[in-house]
């Protein structure tokens, strides 16, 4: 079977360049990296008492690793917003259970900007944030915020198919 089935044309795979994230909705502004979407479970080892030195090995517990996801600078506070829902400091810093997780969907487009792949992340919440990095007055970069997102799971979105490519398109 070739690597791409709409496309047999292609042989290279997707760059990891191109990709946005969604929350209640919308896209958030400016996301320039993301960790990857990463899954451990743990194995259980046991024995029959019957056999000499032999183990077989189970699946245990799934683990979801966290989530990074970074970003310039800029004024739309969405980071900010969704980190103040666990974390209130108006409240006395107490956490707020009402509505702090979020579905995330991860999307990842091919060259000419059609969406090929997507992911589904559930019921994410920030466990680490950053909203301004060290400031060094002699250096020479963008101001990158950054947030921690524990999650219970993801899936890819099936119903992303993969889309018919009329050439190979590469933006300016």
């Amino acid at each position: 079977m070739p690597p791409f089935t709409v496309n047999p044309q292609r042989f290279d795979p997707y760059k990891n360049y191109r990709f946005r994230v969604k929350w209640d909705g919308r896209y958030v502004a400016g996301i320039s990296k993301i960790s990857a979407l990463k899954r451990t479970t743990d194995v259980v080892e046991h024995r029959d008492g019957g056999e000499a030195g032999t183990t077989r090995k189970s699946p245990g517990i799934t683990r979801f690793e966290p989530i990074t996801i970074e970003r310039g600078v800029t004024h739309d506070l969405e980071f900010e917003r969704w980190a103040n829902k666990v974390w209130d400091l108006q409240a006395g810093g107490d956490i707020s259970l009402r509505d702090f997780r979020k579905d995330l969907i991860l999307e990842f487009h091919n060259e000419a900007r059609q969406l090929a792949l997507a992911y589904k992340i559930y019921r994410c919440w920030p466990s680490e944030v950053q909203m301004l990095p060290e400031l060094d007055a002699n250096a020479n970069a963008v101001a990158i915020q950054s947030m921690k997102l524990e999650n219970e799971g993801w899936e890819r979105d099936t119903d992303v198919v993969e889309p018919t490519e009329m050439g190979f398109i590469d933006p300016p």
